[in-house]
C-alpha cells in the first residue's frame, strides 16, 4: 500500500516541512479525510521523532506532516525506558521507519529542573535522574551556558543510547538500516537544527 522511505529521503521530508513551517508556507499535506479512509486499514510513517513531551512542540506542525506521516513517542525531556524502546522498535521493525529522530528543544523544563535539582513530586524524579548525566558532562565542559549545553547532551546521550540498544536497534545500525540522529528544536523560531552526532 506504501513505498518506504529510505533514511535520507526522510531526513529530507522532515528538513522541508521544517522549513516550510518558519518561513510560514505550510501545504499541511495529508489532513483531509481522503487521507484518514487512506490510513484507516495499515500505517506507513517514513520516520519516527522521539520528542518531548512540551505542548509547544507539535511535531506534526513543526515538520508540516500529515495523518500518518511521523511515528511518534513523547515524553517529558524525551527520556527513553522500556516502553519508548518498544514502541520505537515496534515503528522500525514492524511498520518500516528507517529515520528515528531525538527532538529535544530550547528552554526544556524537564532539563531545567535537572540543572537546579529542586525537590519535584512522585515520579517526576525518575525523569530528573535519567537527565542527570547530561547535566553532569555539560557542567564540566559547557558551564557559562549550562542549560543549553545540557539540553544539548541531553540529545546526544539519548541518540547513543538508542543507537546501542540490543538487540534491535543497535544491529540495525550496525548494518546502516537505520539512522538515529539527533536534532533541536528553537521554541523562539521554529526552526529545528539537526545535530551533529
Amino acid at each position: 500500500m506504501f513505498a518506504q522511505t529510505s533514511a535520507e529521503e526522510a531526513l529530507t521530508k522532515l528538513k522541508q516541512g521544517n522549513e516550510r513551517f518558519v518561513q510560514g508556507k505550510s501545504i499541511r499535506p495529508h489532513q483531509d479525510l481522503n487521507r484518514i479512509k487512506e490510513v484507516a486499514a495499515a500505517q506507513s510513517p517514513f520516520a519516527t521523532i522521539v520528542g518531548c513531551s512540551d505542548s509547544r512542540v507539535p511535531n506534526e506542525i513543526i515538520f508540516d506532516q500529515g495523518v500518518g506521516d511521523l511515528f511518534i513517542v513523547r515524553t517529558a525531556g524525551q527520556v527513553s525506558t522500556y516502553a519508548s524502546w518498544g514502541s520505537i522498535e515496534f515503528a522500525e521493525e514492524l511498520l518500516g521507519t528507517k529515520l528515528i529522530v531525538v527532538l529535544g528543544h530550547t528552554q526544556c523544563g524537564a532539563v531545567n529542573a535537572a540543572v537546579k535539582l529542586p525537590e519535584v513530586p512522585g515520579h517526576i524524579v525518575t525523569l530528573i535522574n535519567a537527565i542527570k548525566p547530561a547535566v553532569e558532562k555539560a557542567r564540566e565542559q559547557h558551564p557559562a551556558d549550562l542549560l543549553d549545553a545540557a539540553i544539548r547532551e541531553n540529545i546526544r546521550l539519548q541518540v547513543e543510547q538508542l543507537k546501542s540498544l540490543e538487540p534491535t536497534l543497535a544491529k540495525r545500525v550496525r548494518e546502516g538500516s537505520v539512522k538515529i540522529l539527533g536534532a533541536l528544536y528553537h521554541l523562539d523560531t521554529g526552526k529545528v537544527e539537526f545535530l551533529n552526532q
